[in-house]
């Protein structure tokens, strides 16, 4: 498999081909080996409203990260839900001048899925994985929300708000904030951040992330590499407290990785019995769905 080894090696084009046949259904035969020996690395979602600076904030982590390790860069995009086409050109766009293999971004449609994880957002997880690439940063849709569906492929997840406004904290009240395990303070030597930070504890309070774990403040101000020093020493002490349960983490992504791709399988089969059979009767669409499905499950048409 000389795209493999091409791969393996580091080469971009290589990676491109591999992640590209994925996202037309193929190549299948690459993932599972590559996420038989990947599930090593740490993976960092970032999230936060339009902006706060994600794209930003990524860039000066990979400037700490590349030089020792190697980074793999997810940017999950807006789709839009008539042609599925990625908004690209509103985006501050992370320029590739890293050595070839230290550093690989990919920029991905959402392809129409709330919260912005998709099947083949994780399939490419478990490729770079598989590549070497740790950690993996995973920057997901701002889409006037901070993105929940994260947390369920994620080991260590950053919430970037800046304190220009009330509405972030106001988010964080609509119940959001347990998801948080860093609260990145981004743009913190443009306002009054002080305040900001008061105002966010309050908030927090005495809550804790799914490790039981007090989320992290830290500030930065990323267009000027203020605090990012600070920011990857709360990373990695993360990291370390949860290690131990990174398997479980893994596992947890890969079951996500199956529901959605039977999801993505399933579907078209739904909508296309929907529009045969009509709205005449409900109970006779939900029959009709039903047996459609059984009978591709037992013939193998889906699988």
């Amino acid at each position: 498999m000389e795209l493999l080894d091409e791969a393996l090696k580091g080469k971009e084009m290589a990676i491109a081909k591999i992640l590209t046949l994925l996202e037309r259904g193929k190549g299948l035969d690459y993932l599972d080996y590559l996420a038989s020996i990947g599930g090593k690395a740490h993976i960092i979602g970032i999230t936060g409203p339009p902006g706060a600076g994600k794209s930003t904030l990524i860039s000066s982590l990979i400037e700490r990260y590349y030089t020792t390790r190697k980074v793999g860069v997810l940017l999950i995009e807006p789709s839009s839900p008539i042609s599925f086409g990625s908004f690209m050109g509103n985006r501050i766009r992370i320029q590739r001048l890293y050595p070839e293999g230290r550093v690989f971004i990919r920029s991905l449609g959402s392809r129409g899925d709330l919260g912005g994880i998709s099947r083949d957002s994780i399939m490419m997880i478990e490729v770079l994985d598989g590549l070497g690439f740790d950690p993996i940063i995973v920057e997901t849709v701002g889409a006037g929300q901070i993105d929940t569906d994260i947390t369920s492929i994620a080991d260590t997840n950053i919430i970037v708000i800046t304190p220009a406004s009330g509405d972030d904290i106001q988010m964080l009240k609509a119940g959001i904030m347990e998801i948080g395990d860093i609260y990145v303070i981004n743009k913190s030597d443009l306002y009054n951040s002080d305040v900001f930070v008061i105002s966010l504890k309050n908030v927090l309070g005495s809550a804790t992330s799914r490790y039981s774990l007090r989320p992290e403040i830290v500030k930065v101000s990323a267009i000027k590499g203020e605090g990012v020093d600070e920011l990857i020493i709360s990373i990695e002490k993360h990291w370390s407290f949860i290690k131990d349960n990174h398997r479980e983490n893994v596992e947890r992504r890969r079951r996500k990785l199956i529901e959605l791709y039977l999801r993505n399988l399933i579907s078209p089969l739904i909508v296309d019995t929907a529009k045969k059979v009509g709205l005449s009767s409900i109970k006779d669409a939900i029959n009709s769905s039903h047996n459609v499905l059984k009978d591709a499950l037992c013939h193998g048409k889906i699988l």
